[in-house]
């Protein structure tokens, strides 16, 4: 569970609570099942208008994307990079087929090994793993526009609860000490449209661009790593084109993990002697 986003909404949703009832508000007047209706309805409706079945199928998958992504450690990827590419400088590249089983959770992964070991040209595997990146953030992006079109509907459709309240309200004009509680319960619509996309759908959807930014890192990293791999590179340079990808306190962190708990660094320096003496 990413905790920060959770942490997020809470704290979006009480700062917003707590500010109207210091200012004299009740809670009970924030509550209003009517305007709720209009409004998530309302979006909930022009969503699934917008967009064909086949993808709202996946909104399930996109919650998770943004609530459960798990944390990549990027030190553990380009250390199994490394170890990979020892595996190839020792044995040959055929003998990454039997590393290939250490992937069954990555597709990405297994699929550019296999590529390599079956001999393909290393422009036409560069080729194929930035397609396949490419192809994966727009699936993930397009899923997530979900999102990004109900944080555009949810203001609108407050509006219309809002302007439906107002037609309500004008059409008992003779009732005048009603009217100030009346407009007041109309404007409730405009917002809950307002907070919905501002707290939740369109915070979420850059929370899945986050996410997603985070692994199209990773896949480049591993498809960089990979070919490197196929070049015959040895480890110090691989490590180094990798470092490349990351900020500096990442990296920083990266190769600490790497020299102190992999402990990869020595074998790097092993085969770069073996690589400049070959």
């Amino acid at each position: 569970m990413d905790l920060s986003t959770v942490i997020g909404l809470l704290l979006g949703f009480l700062s917003l609570i707590i500010g109207f009832i210091m200012e004299g508000g009740t809670l009970g007047a924030l509550f209003k099942v009517t305007a709720l209706l209009i409004v998530v309805g309302g979006t909930f409706g022009a969503v699934i208008i917008s967009f064909p079945g086949s993808t709202l199928k996946k909104i399930p998958f996109i919650l998770r994307y943004a609530f459960l992504k798990p944390k990549i450690d990027v030190a553990e990827t380009i250390g199994r990079l490394v170890d990979l590419a020892n595996v190839s400088r020792r044995e040959g590249l055929l003998a990454l087929e039997t590393e290939q089983e250490k992937f069954q959770d990555d597709s990405f992964m297994a699929n550019g090994m296999q590529l390599v070991v079956d001999g393909v040209d290393s422009d036409v595997i560069d080729d194929i793993l930035n397609r396949d990146i490419e192809l994966y953030e727009q699936k993930i992006l397009g899923i997530g526009r979900m999102l990004e079109a109900a944080g555009g509907f949810s203001p609108t459709m407050g509006i219309i609860g809002t302007v439906m309240g107002l037609v309500h309200v004008l059409g008992n004009l003779s009732t005048p000490n009603d009217l100030g509680p009346a407009i007041a319960v109309a404007f409730i619509a405009t917002l809950y449209g307002v907070s919905l996309a501002n707290l939740v759908y369109l915070p979420i959807f850059n929370k899945v661009k986050a996410n997603l930014n985070q692994d199209i890192l990773i896949r480049q990293i591993k498809a960089e790593g990979i070919l490197s791999i196929q070049y015959g590179e040895n480890t110090m340079i691989l490590r180094k084109k990798l470092f490349a990808f990351l900020s500096e306190e990442e990296r920083e962190q990266a190769e600490y993990r790497l020299d102190h708990e992999r402990g990869s660094s020595n074998s790097g320096r092993e085969f770069e002697g073996a690589g400049m003496n070959g």
